[in-house]
């Protein structure tokens, strides 16, 4: 065990926000904390570093064991450049290889026992430099820079020039190269693009030390995590496996939670029934059965009411009237700042019920097109064309469209003036905006809450076309469901930029990959996407398929010159595939037995070893040293198999 947390509570003012909050987290462990925004997640993660006092409660870590924390947004302050601030973590490797040159040096100007016992340092020193990545180092800095989506021209820019969302990278950056035994992360996904995020997934996967992520990113926890900590109304809640077997399992709890609190409440209005009953009686032997059942009934456990729908926004979209068949043509499309090209020859069409997503690497313009497609700013080049009656609602990531100087209910009553103040008030409840919250500027809210301000206005426009601008942004884990449950309800169009890939699984239908010439084009969601880009890429390093053979104007599918070979070769690929598919469906089966016996495995051995800490603990045991050792030894023993189950698991996870 690296961490351990008991009975942590924490209160600001009448808002108890931990509530004897206890769990570990196992060597090897890569440990996701989930729970919507203002549940007290960070303030988990100050507490457990020291940066803020608990109530009550212990924090515990391991013996000589190294703790990295990296803070939502670790603003570094630094004269250095992006490589040199890096390289610091390194200088004991640094100082150790100066010292080896100068030894190096002084064996030419020594002899005889000196020379031997300067040749002994060297040797000790050499072998420890190399055991401690001093040949490697410089390398891996600049793998993990480029990985997280610096180029080589950054790595001389200097900190202070570096934006908030850089400057937060490069402090990841430093954290990961330091290699401490347990990471602790708080929205680590929150400034990288596609790639790096990818990039940190692989990172962190084969790290062979601790991982606990705070994230609201479900692909990435879904490809890291084993074990899930979800804070819920202060408690805290522990899940073996991925985010998937969370949801799975929090699905079945959730029922079993809401049927405990329904035949809970059915029983108490039964009782109350009872005796109000026996109370009209009025009669001594009546009236003294009546208390004697309030008694109970005082007595009697009460369950709490679990989160229902009615603690969570609520979001309908639906379209005031269809449009055409063809809602959009974009024709010959490009676009410069400056001596910065974007993109250009764009071209591309959206039909009626399309759920398109737009990806691409940062900086290749893609909120850019949805702000000229909205014409907030004008493109250098090309044309675009919208159908009839076509009505579009337009989410901005960057909310520039809500007038900061307005309360939230002004900004709706503004915008929608028929509204009576019921109508509004209604809507904003909806969106969890209650009593004298409706009069909040604008300004003043955080990111979170101008989302959900955009989107009751989404709501209400009943536009048929929707394009949105990163609409994930700044939503915990339940806002995105109920968005992605709205827009796979709706039967407009939607055309939208994320780099929420699970968002992007959910809800598209087609995923448009922007270049710089141009969209390549996949018929499918991310998965879909992803399959197709392995395919594809081999081909593409030969130079067999190029960029410009993957453009397709029409917009419908992803195509190349493979496409046009003969029947017969098409039919001996497809019999290849069926095979190839056959054998992959059943190492997939193997596979998941092999996960789910592990899983089994571990669960049974984390409750036996729970089961051991308690007994240690105990009055009866606690004083006896031979048991206490025969308990330490199954301990042990516990610890060894689940290290190599998780290490196995981690192989096929």
């Amino acid at each position: 065990m690296i961490l351990s947390c008991q009975n942590i509570n924490k209160t600001f003012i009448d808002n108890h926000l931990l509530k004897d909050v206890s769990f570990h987290i196992n060597d090897y462990d890569k440990a996701a904390l989930i729970g919507i925004n203002g549940c007290g997640k960070t303030t988990l993660l100050r507490i457990i570093m020291g940066e803020m006092n608990a109530d009550d409660g212990l924090v515990t870590f391991a013996k000589d064991k190294t703790v990295g924390y990296l803070p939502q947004n670790a603003l570094l302050n630094s004269t250095k450049t992006i490589y040199d601030e890096i390289l610091s973590v390194k200088q004991p490797l640094i100082d150790l290889e100066e010292r080896l040159r100068d030894m190096e040096a002084s064996m030419n100007l020594v002899t005889g026992d000196e020379l031997t016992s300067l040749m002994d340092k060297y040797t000790n020193a050499s072998a420890r430099f190399e055991r401690e990545g001093g040949l490697t180092y410089k390398s891996e800095i600049i793998g993990v820079l480029k990985g997280l989506g610096f180029e080589q021209e950054d790595f001389s820019r200097e900190i202070s020039t570096l934006s908030g969302g850089q400057k937060t990278r490069v402090a990841l950056g430093k954290l990961l190269i330091t290699k401490p035994d347990l990471i602790i992360l708080d929205e680590p996904t929150n400034h990288l693009d596609m790639n790096a995020i990818m990039w940190l997934e692989n990172y962190l996967l084969n790290y062979k030390g601790t991982v606990f992520i705070v994230s609201h990113d479900r692909y990435f926890l879904d490809k890291i995590v084993n074990k899930v900590f979800e804070l819920e109304n202060g408690k805290m809640t522990t899940f073996t496996g991925n985010y998937t077997d969370y949801a799975t399992k929090k699905e079945i709890l959730r029922i079993a939670a809401l049927n405990a609190y329904r035949n809970n409440q059915r029983e108490i209005k039964h009782q109350e029934e009872v005796i109000k009953k026996l109370r009209s009686f009025n009669r001594e032997k009546s009236i003294k059965r009546a208390e004697s059942r309030e008694k109970m009934l005082n007595k009697m456990e009460r369950v709490d009411k679990p989160l229902d729908e009615a603690d969570s926004m609520h979001l309908t979209l639906m379209p005031r009237f269809e449009s055409g068949n063809d809602v959009l043509t974009v024709t010959g499309l490009a676009k410069s700042f400056d001596n910065n090209h974007l993109f250009h020859d764009v071209n591309f069409f959206i039909q009626k019920g399309e759920h398109i997503a737009i990806i691409g690497d940062n900086g290749t313009g893609k909120s850019t097109l949805l702000k000229i497609i909205n014409d907030v700013i004008q493109a250098d080049a090309g044309t675009i064309k919208t159908g009839t009656n076509v009505a579009i609602g337009y989410y901005d990531q960057e909310h520039h469209i809500l007038n900061d100087s307005k309360s939230i209910f002004d900004e709706i009553s503004d915008d929608y003036p028929t509204l009576t103040n019921t109508e509004i008030r209604n809507v904003l409840a909806a969106f969890l905006f209650t009593g004298e919250d409706v009069y909040k500027l604008i300004g003043s809210l955080s990111g979170g809450e101008k989302g959900r301000v955009l989107l009751a206005k989404l709501m209400l426009s009943q536009a048929n076309f929707l394009i949105l601008d990163e609409p994930t942004n700044h939503l915990d884990i339940t806002s995105k469901e109920i968005l992605e449950d709205a827009l796979n309800n709706y039967t407009g169009t939607v055309l939208y930029v994320s780099h929420d890939r699970y968002f992007i699984n959910r809800t598209a239908s087609r995923i448009m990959d922007l270049t710089q010439d141009g969209f390549v084009n996949y018929l499918g969601n991310y998965d879909y996407y992803l399959e197709k880009k392995a395919e594809l890429s081999p081909a593409n390093d030969t130079g067999s398929v190029s960029a410009a053979t993957l453009h397709s104007t029409s917009g419908l599918t992803a195509t190349s010159a493979a496409n046009r070979s003969s029947a017969a070769t098409n039919e001996n690929e497809g019999k290849l595939d069926w095979k190839a598919q056959k054998e992959m469906q059943a190492a997939a089966r193997k596979r998941e037995n092999e996960i789910n016996k592990l899983e089994a495995l571990i669960e049974k051995l984390e409750t036996r070893d729970k089961e051991i800490d308690e007994l240690m603990a105990s009055p009866e045991i606690c004083n006896v040293s031979a048991k206490l050792m025969e308990l330490q030894t199954e301990k042990d023993q516990i610890a060894e198999k689940l290290m190599d189950a998780m290490e196995r698991w981690e192989e096929l996870a």
